[in-house]
């Protein structure tokens, strides 16, 4: 399946149409027997020229909310990263992300997280995740507040990206109520 998925070159031309003009380079972290499963959106510039995700901004916030250091956050016998999308999409010609093709997920979403999973949590990373994980067309920030209501074990997130930090500011319950439970969640399963 990890072979699989990392020769993937299902989107070329998709990528080639983009203003970045790149090539697919599936990006996957994970190993059967991982614990907490984090569900993102899709690599960005960063994490394409690097390889491995969350390799920016991005991915110093998400490990401070987990309360992860970088040995454990990159531990892949313990944290798996299945994206919704395992390439960088590129950019429109405004510079602005393209959204995660669709086409990853109907491809490998199933089957990935039935040979990497089970799972005992599942971090939902942005609004792509949340959809696929949870149904429907959930709203970041009503799915995020009624993280109380979630599974057993699911915890939705906003991206943890610089573009989030007035929704942040504008959100403090997040950081007081969900960030501690969270956690206190990945450091019981991971210690399990």
């Amino acid at each position: 399946m990890h072979q699989k998925i990392t020769d993937c070159m299902l989107c070329a031309d998709r990528f080639a149409q983009t203003a970045t003009k790149h090539a697919p380079r599936p990006v996957l972290w994970a190993q059967k027997g991982a614990r907490v499963l984090i569900a993102g959106q899709a690599p960005g510039a960063r994490v394409h020229a690097s390889g491995k995700p969350f390799t920016d901004p991005s991915g110093d916030r998400l490990r401070d909310w987990l309360g992860l250091d970088e040995d454990e956050f990159y531990d892949r016998s313990r944290i798996a990263i299945l994206p919704m999308a395992f390439c960088f999409p590129g950019y429109d010609v405004k510079g602005a992300d393209l959204p995660p093709p669709p086409i990853c997920a109907k491809t490998w979403r199933a089957a990935a997280l039935d040979h990497f999973g089970p799972f005992d949590a599942t971090i939902l990373v942005g609004g792509y995740a949340m959809a696929w994980h949870l149904g429907g067309k959930p709203r970041v920030r009503d799915t995020v507040a009624n993280w109380q209501n979630l599974p057993s074990g699911v915890f939705a997130l906003p991206h943890p990206s610089w573009r989030n930090t007035s929704w942040l500011k504008k959100n403090p319950w997040f950081e007081a109520d969900v960030l501690p439970k969270l956690r206190r969640t990945v450091r019981r399963v991971l210690n399990d």
